[in-house]
C-alpha cells in the first residue's frame, strides 16, 4: 500500500491523522469527492488536450451522481468490492446528509455518496492502486 502523499501531508502540516475508518462517513466523502474528480479530470486532460469547456463536458458524465450510482450498483452487484471496502461504502450510502442533489434522484446522490465515501477512505489510507481500479471501472461502466 502506497502512503507517501497522505504521509507526506501529515508531515508537511504537522498532523497525526487517525484511523481512516474512524472518520465519519461523510467525512470520508468530503475527501473522496475531490480525488474522485481529481483523478477524472486528470485521465481526461490526458486523453487528449481540448478545450476547458470540452475537458469539463467529459469529465462531468463520468463526476455525476448518476454515472457514480450506476458505478456502485456494477461494483456491488458484481462482487467486486472486498468486504470492509463494502462495510464502508454501505456506510457512506446509508449516512444521513444535509444536502441533496440537484440533478439526480435520492437514491443515486446516496449511492454516489457512498462510493465517494469508499474512495475517501483507501486514498486516507494510502492505496491509491485501489483507488484509481475503481474509478477506472467506474469510468468504464458510465460509458466513457
Amino acid at each position: 500500500m502506497e502512503s507517501g502523499m497522505i504521509d507526506g501531508i501529515k508531515e508537511r502540516f504537522g498532523l497525526t491523522g487517525d484511523d481512516p475508518s474512524q472518520y465519519s462517513p461523510l467525512a470520508l466523502a468530503f475527501i473522496g469527492d475531490s480525488i474522485y474528480g481529481a483523478v477524472v479530470k486528470t485521465a481526461v486532460v490526458l486523453a487528449g488536450n481540448c478545450s476547458a469547456n470540452r475537458l469539463d463536458a467529459k469529465a462531468v458524465k463520468i463526476i455525476k451522481a448518476v454515472s457514480q450510482a450506476k458505478a456502485a450498483d456494477y461494483l456491488t452487484e458484481q462482487g467486486l468490492l472486498r468486504e470492509e471496502e463494502l462495510a464502508i461504502y454501505k456506510r457512506g450510502r446509508n449516512a444521513k446528509s444535509q444536502t441533496v442533489a440537484k440533478n439526480a434522484p435520492v437514491g443515486d446522490y446516496r449511492k454516489a455518496t457512498g462510493l465517494e465515501a469508499l474512495i475517501g477512505w483507501l486514498y486516507l489510507r494510502g492505496d491509491m492502486d485501489r483507488v484509481l481500479e475503481i474509478i477506472k471501472i467506474a469510468a468504464d461502466v458510465s460509458g466513457n
